[in-house]
């Protein structure tokens, strides 16, 4: 399966908790940090939720 790698380019501050546990849950924690996942259909479904506070990149390899 492809991986993404994740990254937060926008606060969690002043959004909907709702959206505050989705990065705690991809494992962002901090503007800036990134993780690396595998793109199953569960996690593409949370990036959609809040994909205007992160950046998503396809990882090569």
């Amino acid at each position: 399966m492809a991986k993404i790698k994740i990254t937060q380019v926008k606060s969690g501050i002043d959004r909907p908790e709702r959206q505050k546990l989705t990065l705690k849950a991809l494992g962002l924690s901090k503007m800036h940090s990134s993780v690396e996942v595998e793109a199953t259909p569960q996690i593409k479904g949370m990036v959609r939720k809040v994909d205007h506070l992160v950046k998503v990149e396809e990882v090569k390899g």
